[in-house]
């Protein structure tokens, strides 16, 4: 009766050291400690399992809208976790115990049903992560009291205020920032006046898309599962004169982008380059393209008489080449195309990529160089996840070969980009093959470009046709044809996001005068036309913050650099509604 007695004492004292550990699982202080990626987790009123609120998470696409929490734990020791779902595919799990990370999903729960597992932490295991997410292509999950229960780890306590801040030196629109390590802290985000722009993990970090000849003021906490800690204190710094490496004064205020067919034909009909209306402001020659697709050899030539009746010769086409540039023109080369696949997978290619390209800038007297590299010029190899660091050699390959051919022309080098949505904004929600693998391996492939080269880049022009609904920063779809969609792609822009969703890595804004607008110039230039009334709505709305609709922008940028069409022959063809719809509009 003793021993019997004994085990019944001793089991209720066991019990008591088992604790809840999840935080808000009953979603009744809304996504407090929850993070769900891509903005895919909201609380509703209905339906709930208990209390008043739950969870409810939408998969998109590829993302599984997944929603977890970090959970403090004991090392070598035992847990419980579970939670009451609905709806098809609903998974829950913890990851990071030191042991044998564990799930547990239901196929089909069209009522609320329970879901638990049970796990053991290793011997140095002081944290957990608990999730729960759907599965790709389903409709939205509920999830509601979500339980973690075991012993409970030693408290995390805030960290202190970081201490030294410095920053470096800086340059036209970057300032490079460091500190030293605050015990415990597991992040430390970066805040330029009272705005956080960057969270990284280290003790370093440059804030980038900063104006020229601007003082900025940075302060920096500290954080960990327990919250964040005060600021640190204040240090200010200049950036230096010029505006960048893009040398945006070499463009007018506002310019009118447009892409010559100089080395093919079309419907649109053959434009020489003396008849180039005065509207356009930078002129980029399309195409060169390569020898094929990996051996980085670019190739330019005036399209043939035979294609092309009313061609001009080579030396009457350089001539009006120096006669627009005396005349305050830009004349570029553009690469790639449609139909020009380039990837540089290979030093040689990258090598052969500066040789060829130079040779043409060279022939030509052209002011720089355009990328527009689309269809699978880019993408990202598995396990290069960081557009901050990239790895893939296409990437590092086209970086390093741009940065050579920008040393090599200097300051007037003039560097502009056209990548497509995919490439750029579709990384809010996706980078490359994702996490998981799975995801195209080119979304998101233009953003490690854009952002190494950012302060040499003189304007950025993703073409906003020929494209799928993208997500804004309103967490919701737009799509082509509207003002709408003009207003929240360059939202993102000059905005910054957070790249796949993941708050430690933020795509930082560019500079509004590095950013312009690309559309088709009428409807048989492409997927997408936007009607003048509805191109000038969108200036409105960026420039001036009138003419919105429903997207909220989050500012206002006069100083826009202007738009970008495809094309200046389907502008002619149009008899130039597109420029001059750009001449007539008040930019004041």
């Amino acid at each position: 009766m003793l021993a019997a007695g004994g085990l019944v004492a001793l089991t209720p004292a066991a019990q008591a050291a088992d604790t809840e550990l999840a935080r808000n699982g009953g979603f009744e202080s809304g996504l407090d400690g929850w993070s769900c990626t891509a903005g895919s987790g909201a609380v509703v009123s209905s339906p709930v399992h208990g209390g008043t609120k739950a969870l409810l998470a939408t998969p998109a696409g590829s993302d599984r809208a997944q929603c977890s929490q970090t959970v403090t734990v004991a090392p070598n020791s035992a847990y419980a976790l579970s939670g009451w779902v609905r709806g098809s595919y609903v998974y829950l799990g913890a990851s990071g115990t030191g042991t044998s990370d564990v799930s547990t999903w239901t196929q089909s729960a069209p009522d609320w049903q329970r879901l638990s597992t049970t796990f053991t932490t290793g011997p140095s295991t002081t944290s957990v992560t608990i999730y729960t997410h759907g599965w790709y292509g389903t409709g939205g999950y509920h999830v509601d009291d979500l339980s973690l229960t075991g012993p409970g780890g030693t408290p995390v306590g805030i960290p202190a205020a970081p201490t030294g801040l410095t920053a470096g030196s800086p340059t036209s629109s970057s300032v490079p920032l460091s500190w030293s390590a605050a015990a415990g802290a597991t992040s430390y985000h970066v805040y330029q006046g009272g705005t956080k722009v960057l969270t990284v993990s280290g003790t370093s970090a440059t804030v980038n898309g900063l104006a020229a000849s601007t003082a900025y003021s940075f302060r920096v906490t500290a954080a960990n599962s327990a919250g964040e800690s005060p600021a640190s204190a204040t240090v200010t710094a200049t950036t230096t004169s010029g505006g960048g490496g893009g040398n945006p004064g070499q463009l007018p205020t506002h310019a009118l982008v447009g892409y010559l067919h100089a080395s093919f034909a079309n419907g649109s009909g053959y434009t020489r380059m003396a008849d180039v209306p005065d509207s356009w402001d930078v002129i980029n020659l399309a195409f060169g393209e390569p020898t094929s697709v990996t051996s980085g050899d670019i190739r330019f030539s005036l399209c043939p008489a035979t294609e092309c009746p009313g061609v001009e010769s080579p030396a009457e086409f350089k001539a009006a080449i120096k006669a627009k540039q005396a005349a305050g023109k830009k004349v570029l080369i553009s690469i790639g195309g449609q139909n020009g696949q380039v990837q540089l997978s290979t030093t040689a290619a990258r090598d052969a990529f500066v040789s060829s390209v130079s040779k043409i800038i060279d022939e030509y007297g052209l002011d720089g160089l355009d990328i527009d590299f689309e269809g699978h010029s880019l993408s990202l190899n598995t396990g290069d996840t960081d557009f901050r660091s990239p790895t893939s050699p296409v990437i590092v390959n086209l970086v390093s070969a741009v940065r050579t051919l920008k040393a090599r022309y200097g300051a007037k080098f003039v560097l502009t980009m056209a990548p497509e949505t995919f490439f750029v904004q579709l990384g809010y929600q996706y980078y490359g093959s994702g996490p998981w693998g799975g995801q195209d391996p080119r979304a998101g492939a233009y953003l490690p470009v854009i952002h190494a080269l950012r302060d040499d880049l003189t304007l950025l022009h993703v073409q906003d046709y020929n494209s799928g609904s993208i997500m804004g920063l309103d967490n919701q779809y737009h799509s082509m044809g509207g003002a709408d969609f003009h207003i929240a792609m360059t939202d993102m822009l000059l905005t910054g996001f957070p790249v796949a969703g993941d708050t430690s890595r933020i795509f930082p804004p560019l500079r509004p005068d590095q950013v312009a607008i690309g559309l088709p110039a009428s409807v048989n230039a492409g997927n997408g036309h936007t009607s003048p009334a509805e191109v000038n709505k969108a200036l409105n709305c960026l420039t001036r913050k009138t003419d919105c609709g429903s997207y909220q922008t989050h500012g206002t940028w006069p100083g826009l650099r202007g738009l970008m069409t495809w094309s200046i022959n389907w502008d002619r063809f149009n008899n130039g509604e597109f420029s001059r719809n750009f001449d007539a509009y008040d930019w004041s």
